[in-house]
């Protein structure tokens, strides 16, 4: 099974995509509005296919991508019968299962952050995905949507506790930087729940909490009631117009060879090579500026701030590099040459100098 753990800095929200490695079946867990691009980008890298987006809960301290991923990828949105959320395609309850690939997770019902929240459980039980309920040494608040200390305390010890103590816990945020933990630790650990401490001691400690609401619980909570379906139903496009760029994991905007070799002109061509690689074997694309990536932070004013760029290297990894140089720079339209001069001699697209 493929697994990944990908985090939202703003809202400090994990996202989970697990895949079955066979088929390429995937289910995203608790995707964030603004890193749907982000989560694209490596489902088209890795080849996966998304069947689900999954919600632990309505969540009051991000916007979800749910939405957004079903326009893009087709994925269909699963959450809790009991979270009161129009739009979503399959409402699941306690005991459902979410198929992908050879793969599965179960659906456990763990109320008490909010009435609808979900825990998922892998098929071997060695991973569970607990969203807000049961966060590492600590737990979701249980003073609005819903929530109820007491019904917490009893999901945390019925359906999480319950679980083998070596189960690995991943939680639907951490604000230190921790990513898991696990049922034997939590059971031992957490200050809230954990040892000898009674539903009485639970309760009192959540009733004195006294935290302020979220900041972005009254765009959050009605957004994601709406499973992140914007009010115009308007995909938000900030992608650059000048050029047909697509967006990698990483961030970097690329352009495939076909494209540059059909609109030369169009943008400044920056070969980020070394010279004597600019007059090598490869040779170099027509009207190429020369400028090595170690002098690019230098050099950049030679560059026309009004006309978008293009750079390019052997492979395509010290211009990704040059791109952000360049971001840094003041530059805005910048983009990479996807796979370099090996992709674009592999291409049969014309260079100058070189040789077959």
């Amino acid at each position: 099974m493929l697994f990944r753990q990908l985090f939202d800095p703003q809202s400090a929200t994990y996202t989970y995509l697990l895949a079955d490695s066979g088929t390429g079946e995937a289910v995203l867990i608790d995707p964030v509005y603004e890193q749907a691009r982000r989560d694209g980008a490596l489902l088209n890298e890795l080849g996966l296919n998304l069947l689900y987006t999954l919600e632990t809960h309505v969540h009051a301290d991000h916007v979800t991508g749910a939405w957004l991923l079903r326009n893009s990828a087709g994925s269909k949105i699963a959450q809790s019968a009991d979270g009161g959320a129009v739009g979503v395609d399959q409402p699941l309850v306690h005991g459902d299962r979410i198929n992908f690939g050879d793969r599965y997770l179960t659906v456990r019902a763990t109320p008490g952050h909010t009435a609808g929240c979900l825990t998922f459980v892998l098929d071997t039980e060695k991973m569970a995905f607990t969203g807000d309920c049961l966060l590492i040494r600590g737990c979701g608040r249980t003073d609005f949507q819903g929530g109820d200390a007491g019904q917490m305390y009893r999901s945390i010890h019925t359906q999480i506790f319950t679980l083998p103590d070596d189960c690995l816990l991943y939680p639907g945020h951490d604000y230190r930087g921790l990513t898991a933990t696990s049922v034997a630790e939590e059971k031992a650990f957490n200050p809230r729940l954990g040892g000898q401490l009674s539903q009485s001691d639970f309760a009192g400690y959540m009733d004195n909490l006294g935290l302020d609401h979220p900041k972005k619980m009254d765009i959050a909570v009605p957004a994601n009631l709406k499973c992140g379906r914007p009010d115009d139903d308007d995909i938000p496009d900030d992608k650059p117009t000048w050029a047909s760029l697509t967006c990698t994991f990483a961030g970097i905007w690329e352009v495939q060879p076909q494209w540059l070799e059909e609109n030369l002109g169009v943008a400044q061509i920056v070969d980020v090579r070394e010279e004597d690689e600019f007059d090598g074997p490869l040779g170099r694309i027509q009207g190429a500026k020369l400028i090595p990536l170690g002098d690019l932070a230098r050099r950049a004013e030679e560059l026309d701030k009004e006309q978008p760029i293009i750079a390019v290297c052997r492979a395509g990894g010290r211009s990704a590099q040059a791109t952000v140089i360049l971001r840094r720079a003041g530059f805005t339209e910048i983009a990479n040459l996807a796979g370099g001069m090996l992709r674009w001699r592999a291409q049969h697209c014309p260079v100058e100098g070189g040789r077959e």
